[in-house]
């Protein structure tokens, strides 16, 4: 199962969660499989029925101040009721003041004990979008990413269909590259995906027989991003006279990316076509879409009206015998 260790928790966000280590520091390589917490003041009360032991137990003030009722032996008790698992890690917020017993008996059992001044909610909630963040299904793609008038299009196709030259010229004509050649996708949540580079290699682009090129320092910052959500999936495809494509666009396509399912379009590609001019009108057309307006049944209904009208006229003028 994939996890996130509590050294890696502090390698890279002890700064920005302001955290301290104050017990079980020999065994951070303890892993956090969930960014769900738990709030353990039932458990240290006593009832341990769903006491969800494999999240990171957060101690705020509600248990910090039950700890503090309760009698040397009965709070020796309590921490040693919730303790008595493979906690990933103890956290207590707000800054509060820790039992020693916590301290004492957790790193007796090896559990890191942390400290964080951020309120309890706010730390909840940074802590949570970090480890889902970390914890989330991710791949790879060959293909090119572009924000095309704020859509997500993922280019994808044969190697030398054009991805590149695609998304170049759309750089070229005000749109924001954000991958190129390997696109990471990573999905969060069940239906969002979202596409970024290599750190090496991002809004770096290989046009063949000129090379490797910057988009940044060709076009400026605004001629790229770091991250984008992928809402669609441009696949281009050689041209085919055996091939029946889709000319009305009543039939959508989807294509499923870790799970996620996204709207599909297939461009035939043929010398001369202006594929950047094609993607433009993609987008656009998926932009009317979001607001409600689809073209292809609208273009339907009003062929179908139309006919229904010439009948009822034909029938009119062939009745009238006067």
């Amino acid at each position: 199962m994939k996890s996130v260790t509590v050294r890696e928790l502090l390698d890279e966000r002890q700064r920005d969660f302001h955290l301290e280590v104050l017990a079980g520091d020999g065994r951070l390589d303890r892993g956090i499989t969930t960014g769900d917490i738990s709030r353990p003041g039932l458990a240290l009360s006593g009832y341990m029925g769903y006491y969800l032991w494999e999240r990171v137990q957060i101690i705020g003030i509600t248990e910090t101040g039950y700890l503090e009722t309760l009698a040397p032996d009965q709070r020796r008790e309590a921490v040693n009721r919730i303790t008595g698992f493979e906690l990933p890690c103890i956290i207590v917020t707000k800054g509060l003041p820790v039992q020693p017993d916590l301290v004492s008996i957790a790193g007796e059992r090896g559990i890191p004990v942390l400290r964080t001044d951020l309120d309890t909610t706010d730390f909840i909630h940074r802590f949570s979008s970090y480890v889902d963040n970390k914890l989330a299904p991710t791949t790879s793609m060959h293909g090119a990413l572009v924000d095309v008038y704020g859509v997500g299009m993922l280019f994808t196709g044969e190697s030398g269909i054009g991805k590149s030259e695609c998304a170049l010229d759309l750089v070229e004509r005000g749109h924001r590259l954000v991958a190129d050649d390997v696109v990471f996708v990573k999905r969060r949540g069940l239906h969002v995906l979202i596409g970024y580079g290599n750190q090496m290699l991002q809004h770096h682009m290989e046009i063949r027989g000129v090379g490797i090129i910057d988009l940044a320092t060709l076009f400026g910052i605004r001629a790229v991003r770091m991250r984008k959500r992928i809402e669609m999936e441009v696949r281009l495809k050689r041209w085919s006279d055996d091939e029946d494509y889709d000319r009305l666009g009543l039939d959508e396509q989807p294509t499923t990316i870790l799970g996620a399912e996204i709207p599909l379009v297939t461009v035939p590609v043929i010398p001369g076509k202006n594929i950047s001019v094609v993607a433009e009108v993609i987008a656009m057309n998926f932009l009317l879409k979001v607001y409600g307006y689809r073209t292809p049944e609208e273009f339907n209904r009003r062929l179908q009206e139309s006919m229904q009208k010439k009948f009822e006229a034909g029938r009119f003028e062939d009745e009238d015998t006067e």
